[in-house]
């Protein structure tokens, strides 16, 4: 079976991004995840636990997700295919 890395990348790309968004956004008024959150802010510059934050987050998990997830698919057809195909 291959697997299309652009469908693949964009599935994890919309999946991460929103979860960045939607932590984000509960983490305003509650303050769930906030250690997870902070790590993040170390790892996407720019990023805060802010209105501003979320979409910054919603970006930057789309990208780090698509472009993670599009080398893995990428790498399991090379892997995968058959000598003479």
């Amino acid at each position: 079976m291959m697997l299309q890395p652009n469908k693949f990348g964009a599935a994890g790309g919309i999946i991460w991004g929103l979860c960045m968004f939607l932590t984000t956004i509960i983490s305003i008024y509650t303050g769930y995840a906030k250690q997870f959150l902070a790590t993040m802010s170390g790892i996407y510059p720019g990023y805060s636990i802010s209105g501003w934050g979320s979409l910054l987050g919603l970006i930057y998990g789309f990208l780090d997700a698509f472009i993670g997830l599009f080398l893995l698919a990428w790498l399991y057809n090379k892997l995968t295919k058959r000598k003479g195909s």
